[in-house]
């Protein structure tokens, strides 16, 4: 619509366009089957020659980046944050719930009477002493393994498993610093070899 102001007074004329195209005996199945031109339904279309124009994948795995920190396949992650929240959650969860069972056990087996209250409070003083103690020993050392793996990571610049054998070694040595040098050094021992296996097996397994 147009509008031309004559004297204070507004007159409206009508504009049809395209009035040339329009034919009054078209139907749907003749629009349906008439040709039509892609550029003018999208602005990119016809890009990149008669092939067309090829999909970018823009949500690559980070994993799949050489010397990348973040993995994907069953345990997918972004990043050392992703390890550092998440994984110290579910190894405390873990390890209370290990903790909780082995109290379990231990409270039937060691139950001073056969009489039922009893054997229920054994249980219960059992999964509660086994329980939290051995979540939150986990859970902490889960805490200081990845903050120091991802430091090691950020240092050398590339993440890969040797950095989880430094980490594990690290983190065992500190936790047990205090008890001795002997129980220091056994400690990273022994956790150098299990993150090794962790992390060796993950890549291997892709997980």
């Amino acid at each position: 619509m147009s509008r031309t102001n004559i004297e204070d007074e507004e007159t409206f004329e009508p504009i049809y366009a395209a009035q040339e195209d329009f034919n009054p005996n078209d139907t749907v199945s003749s629009f349906l089957n008439t040709a039509y031109d892609p550029a003018r339904l999208h602005p990119l279309a016809g890009l990149g020659g008669t092939g067309g124009l090829d999909y970018l994948n823009l949500e690559d795995d980070a994993g799949s980046l050489p010397g990348a920190h973040g993995r994907g396949g069953i345990l997918p992650s972004r990043g050392w944050s992703d390890d550092l929240t998440y994984g110290t959650g579910l190894t405390y969860i873990t390890g209370l719930t290990l903790g909780g069972a082995y109290g379990f056990f231990e409270g039937l087996r060691s139950s001073p009477s056969p009489a039922f209250k009893i054997r229920l409070n054994t249980v219960l003083n059992g999964m509660t002493r086994r329980g939290p103690f051995i979540g939150n020993s986990a859970g902490i050392l889960a805490l200081m393994y990845n903050g120091i793996n991802g430091g090691i990571g950020r240092a050398r610049g590339h993440y890969d498993p040797l950095n989880s054998v430094l980490a594990g070694g690290l983190t065992g040595a500190i936790f047990k610093s205090t008890a001795g040098l002997r129980a220091a050094g056994s400690a990273g021992g022994v956790c150098a070899v299990a993150a090794g296996i962790w992390a060796f097996g993950r890549e291997a397994l892709n997980l």
